[in-house]
């Protein structure tokens, strides 16, 4: 079961979309398990201060480190007392409850099994499917949601694996686009989908957008459902529904051919809707 947990100053953002549809599923399934914490909860002082003004002066307010230190440190600590197995570093006593384990130490510990730890930021790597097929070979993701101006660069020099973003524009916080990973990857879990090709011939997951879909009726308001598809011949129907995916993609999204593998079919059916275009 993978494990993906969220440090946020919103936990109660997530309540609905974790009980919901395919991510409300899966959980009931028992093949992922989604949990919201409040950072706020590590602040280290009476008031939960977890942010501060700059260095250096300038405006809006900075996300202190320790209080998310502390947070991944913590998570860190109860997945590993869920291993028997582990030891602490050159000690023969094991990590007693709630104890926070340095995260230098408990990722070197865990010798390549420490979960990824990634950082929402429109600074990031834009996120892309190829992104989250990735993410989804991992045991457990954790994920930083910021607020305010930003991050104190030491959270993302010594704590995160990942940056990602979304997309190049600003959010007031990192919550919808974790949600938005979050989703992404948990679809591709084995077992998530009702459908295990669906997760396969997704847009982006073979390069291409995807190509079009109808159901019935055959005929609505005097649409009609291409002839190929009532056919039954089922090399005719994948032949069009690659062809339809290189169109769409073509017309919509030219940029994702560049570099992607075609055949020489695909090469000719590229050329002739040129051709057709250029009339």
């Amino acid at each position: 079961m993978m494990r993906m947990d969220v440090l946020t100053l919103f936990p109660e953002m997530f309540d609905g979309v974790f009980q919901s549809s395919i991510l409300g599923k899966a959980r009931e399934k028992g093949l992922v398990s989604l949990n919201a914490i409040n950072f706020r909860d590590y602040a280290g002082n009476k008031h939960g201060t977890v942010d501060d003004t700059p260095y250096g002066g300038g405006g809006g307010m900075v996300l202190k480190p320790d209080p998310i230190f502390r947070a991944v440190e913590d998570l860190l600590g109860k997945e590993v007392e869920e291993d028997a197995a582990w030891q602490c570093p050159d000690s023969d006593e094991r990590v007693e409850h709630g104890q926070a384990v340095p995260v230098e130490g408990m990722q070197a510990t865990l010798q390549g099994k420490a979960p990824r730890i990634i950082l929402m930021c429109p600074q990031g790597e834009t996120f892309t499917q190829r992104k989250a097929e990735e993410l989804a070979q991992e045991e457990h993701l954790i994920f930083i949601c910021g607020h305010y101006e930003g991050y104190d660069e030491r959270i993302r020099e010594h704590l995160v694996t990942d940056e990602l973003s979304i997309g190049d524009y600003v959010l007031t916080g990192g919550e919808i686009p974790a949600m938005t990973v979050i989703d992404s990857v948990t679809r591709l879990l084995p077992g998530v989908l009702g459908n295990e090709t669906s997760a396969v011939t997704d847009s982006f997951s073979t390069g291409l957008l995807e190509y079009p879909h109808y159901t019935r009726p055959v005929e609505f308001r005097g649409w009609k459902v291409p002839d190929i598809l009532l056919s039954g011949h089922h090399a005719n129907i994948e032949l069009w529904r690659r062809r339809e995916a290189l169109r769409r993609t073509w017309l919509r999204r030219p940029d994702l051919l560049e570099g992607l593998e075609l055949s020489r079919d695909d090469i000719a059916w590229l050329k002739q809707l040129k051709e057709e275009m250029d009339q």
